[in-house]
């Protein structure tokens, strides 16, 4: 009997390998891409840096950064394309005119694609303002070219757009024409935050929860539930790169730059792994007692105080003394 279910236990080992990978090293059925080798931040000299950064993954996938320049948290956004309709993640961070920099990218797309116009949805990875600022300018847009669609960052609207039955516990989705994107709830760190996976192309988008940085955890218990939900959904799916929303870790393992920096130089690469997503469920699960800070080679597990309504008083005497120093020297940052 103990044998039995030892072989029953490798059969399932080797179905659940069989399911998340392909069997030759030829990219399988996956949309390839191609990630930069480094991005924009905020200089070395401001003047020469623009607002976005623009970078195409392949044709129907493009990734827009915010400069430093003109703000700190230098997020990532998100444009997808399908056959009927595009979505965007996330509107960017203050100051980050983006309306411009959208259009663009859609026109482009549309006259490459020999089209008129594109409906597209903006949905957000959570509430918080760094993702949410370029709200109204998205939602004011007049272009014939690009019906919006806007979902605001709140439970019910998320819940009811996506078709998520139970909150947080079941999955949402959306169809583009040819391209549908799955939603997985994983509140912790706001509690709207959502992920998104693309099965086009493999790439699963973790907001805020999971990025080469400081993970800031204001629901301890319902972070570390999101994680393994997470986990569990991807088990058994090809995952080509996980993407966050910033980068504040340098490519020194254990380092990241202090808060408050607009200049990035030597940054970590964007794109994290599934094993990095084990790698968070075991920090977490190493906490039985307390929450605590924790920093690994690519992320720091990074809890908030519930009194905390902020980073905490040292963090922003730190962000106000990086951010004094490096936007003096914008326009020639130190080397």
């Amino acid at each position: 009997m103990k044998f039995r279910l030892i072989i029953l236990a490798l059969m399932s080992i080797v179905a659940f390998s069989a399911k998340a990978q392909f069997p030759e090293p030829n990219g399988g059925d996956l949309e390839r891409g191609v990630l930069p080798e480094k991005w924009m931040t905020g200089g070395p000299k401001c003047m020469e840096i623009p607002e976005w950064q623009v970078h195409e993954y392949n044709p129907d996938l493009y990734i827009l950064r915010q400069s430093g320049c003109t703000d700190a948290e230098m997020p990532f956004l998100f444009l997808f394309f399908g056959k009927d309709r595009g979505l965007l993640w996330d509107t960017g961070s203050r100051n980050g005119n983006l309306a411009p920099a959208f259009q663009r990218v859609v026109h482009n797309w549309l006259e490459r694609n020999h089209r008129a116009s594109i409906p597209v949805i903006v949905t957000h990875s959570h509430s918080h303002d760094d993702h949410t600022w370029g709200d109204s300018a998205i939602q004011a847009l007049n272009d014939p070219a690009i019906p919006i669609t806007f979902i605001p960052a709140k439970i019910a609207e998320t819940q009811a757009f996506f078709h998520i039955a139970s909150w947080p516990n079941d999955l949402g989705e959306v169809d583009l024409g040819n391209r549908v994107l799955t939603i997985i709830p994983i509140p912790g760190h706001d509690i709207v935050s959502i992920a998104l996976y693309d099965r086009r192309t493999g790439i699963l988008l973790t907001g805020d929860s999971l990025y080469p940085g400081r993970l800031y955890i204001r629901d301890f218990a319902a972070f570390k539930a999101s994680t393994e939900r997470l986990i569990k959904f991807s088990e058994g799916k090809p995952i080509a790169h996980i993407l966050g929303n910033h980068i504040e870790q340098s490519r020194t393992p254990f380092l990241d730059f202090p808060i408050g920096s607009i200049y990035h130089p030597d940054e970590h690469p964007l794109d994290l792994t599934f094993g990095t997503l084990l790698e968070l469920e075991d920090g977490l699960k190493s906490m039985s007692i307390a929450p605590h800070r924790l920093a690994t080679r690519d992320f720091t597990i990074w809890p908030l105080s519930p009194k905390d309504h902020g980073l905490g008083t040292t963090m922003e005497e730190v962000y106000k003394h990086t951010q004094e120093e490096q936007q003096r020297d914008k326009w020639n940052q130190p080397k």
